[in-house]
């Protein structure tokens, strides 16, 4: 298997740990288990278009995925902290946006790989770490989902902020990609180009 297309099989299935809500943490593992094993059950429709699968996917992800915050990462704290309050809600719609569309094309590449849960640890800064495997024809890739408690007092409300595919990070790895763009463009400018790939 090609590496890109590798890559590309991980960004799907990075996306396909979900919930209906936020989560308290003795929930997260056996509650993910079985959102898996609803979402694989999708993906294995052979007779359900591709849109149609991922518009009941992202039903699923929608309340699980902090985007926000996700956005809020990817942009770096130095130019997110600039923006007005609406130039930073535009951002995260955007942003948030170009998840689910590349999570939706990304759907064909699905060719009956499994997901194992490995466990939930802690992770740095008294976050949680959901560590699985995903298990294909090619071989075994690690695939780990990162939460943190959202909520400020006592009460649990756990949500995903990125996703680490064998050791890469999805968010970090746009970060570099917004840097990069706005050494040569302008905040707005990249706005443009997000919302419309083909702009040059």
């Amino acid at each position: 298997m090609k590496l890109k297309n590798l890559f590309k099989i991980l960004l799907l299935v990075g996306f396909i740990i979900t919930s209906a809500n936020a989560l308290k943490q003795d929930e997260i593992q056996d509650t993910m288990t079985k959102k898996i094993d609803n979402v694989l059950t999708i993906l294995e429709q052979k007779n359900l278009p591709t849109n149609k699968k991922g518009e009941q996917i992202i039903k699923i992800i929608d309340e699980v995925f902090d985007y926000e915050l996700m956005a809020r990462i990817a942009l770096g704290k130095e130019t997110w902290d600039t923006l007005s309050e609406p130039k930073q809600k535009e951002f995260t719609k955007i942003f948030e946006t170009k998840l689910k569309n590349s999570y939706i094309e990304k759907l064909e590449l699905y060719n009956d790989q499994k997901v194992k849960i490995l466990g939930l640890n802690p992770y740095k800064n008294a976050r949680l770490q959901l560590e699985t495997e995903l298990l294909g024809k090619e071989g075994t890739y690690k695939i780990n989902y990162n939460f943190y408690n959202k909520s400020k007092n006592n009460n649990e409300q756990w949500l995903i902020y990125d996703v680490d595919l064998v050791g890469v990070s999805i968010i970090q790895t746009y970060r570099q990609q917004f840097a990069g763009l706005l050494k040569e463009k302008s905040f707005d400018e990249m706005l443009v180009l997000l919302e419309n790939p083909n702009t040059k």
